[in-house]
């Protein structure tokens, strides 16, 4: 979305009369009165909650699915702890880290994280994709594939993530994994058909520099940015280093290295060695 353009009309509509109070209950939980024309449907019924474009010719639904599909095959034959986006957050033989994902989005790369053993915290400050996550979550929860995962998984109530960042007061995430929406660009931005529906909804990132200052204060061990590979890195320091790919690049700032859990006498893991620490506390510097 850009200066001037309308906010889209965004409504919720029951796909058959069984659906019909929880779709009510969904629109109230989102304060949204019906419009008479809307632009935007999240339409509820037997496959779970979808965005949908009201009209012909549009793209088709887009919704959360853990389960089955393009994600599925990802997590099953995407090449485990050797992809890219495991090595940028740090997995290594013993050390998964915890990570806050501020830019949760569908969830898709905090699932991949999740299924290699990561246990996640996301954030989606917009609710309506924050309500398509949470669908996508509860579904995946009665699936033996995926509840593992699942469970790994928090999603927060629909928040925005600077402000959550200020305000942390747990033990810090590990990492921090960033992925803000790129500014728009007539001609390859807008490739995927999700990237369609969701620009009208959260428009570009402006304060993505902020939320990265927000991510380099609470982080304990890297701040991790995910970006389209020939797109400028974000503005503020300089990322210590970068992993590259064909279509996409992780910035890596590094703040200290990730450690395997140390072991107790007789073997056994000592259950807080891993654990971090808030920033500014001792131990917690790069």
């Amino acid at each position: 979305m850009t200066a001037g353009d309308p906010p889209p009309r965004l409504a919720v509509e029951a796909e058959s009369a069984e659906y019909a109070a929880a779709a009510a209950a969904l629109a109230r939980q989102l304060d949204l009165p019906v419009p008479p024309e809307a632009s935007l449907v999240l339409r509820l019924g037997a496959q779970g909650l979808q965005l949908v474009v009201p009209g012909p010719g549009a793209p088709g639904p887009v919704r959360v699915d853990f389960v089955a599909g393009a994600l599925a095959h990802r997590v099953r034959h995407g090449g485990g702890t050797g992809q890219m986006i495991a090595r940028a957050v740090g997995i290594q033989p013993g050390i998964r880290p915890t990570i806050l994902d501020a830019t949760a989005g569908l969830g898709r790369d905090a699932f991949v994280l999740a299924e290699l053993g990561c246990r996640l915290t996301l954030i989606e400050r917009c609710p309506a994709i924050h309500a398509l996550l949470a669908d996508g979550l509860q579904r995946a929860r009665t699936s033996a594939e995926s509840a593992a995962a699942i469970e790994r998984m928090t999603l927060l109530p629909p928040a925005d993530a600077i402000a959550t960042m200020h305000g942390w007061d747990e033990a810090a995430p590990q990492v921090v994994y960033l992925d803000p929406m790129f500014p728009h660009r007539d001609k390859s931005a807008l490739v995927k058909k999700e990237m369609r529906l969701f620009r009208p909804l959260v428009g570009d990132d402006d304060d993505a520099p902020d939320l990265l200052a927000a991510a380099l204060a609470l982080a304990s061990h890297r701040v991790v940015v995910k970006r389209p590979r020939k797109a400028p890195a974000l503005a503020g320091p300089a990322p210590g280093y970068a992993l590259e790919g064909k279509s996409s690049r992780f910035d890596i700032y590094p703040r200290r290295s990730l450690q395997a859990p140390a072991t107790q006498a007789g073997g056994a893991s000592n259950p807080n060695s891993s654990q971090a620490t808030k920033p500014g506390s001792p131990g917690s510097g790069a």
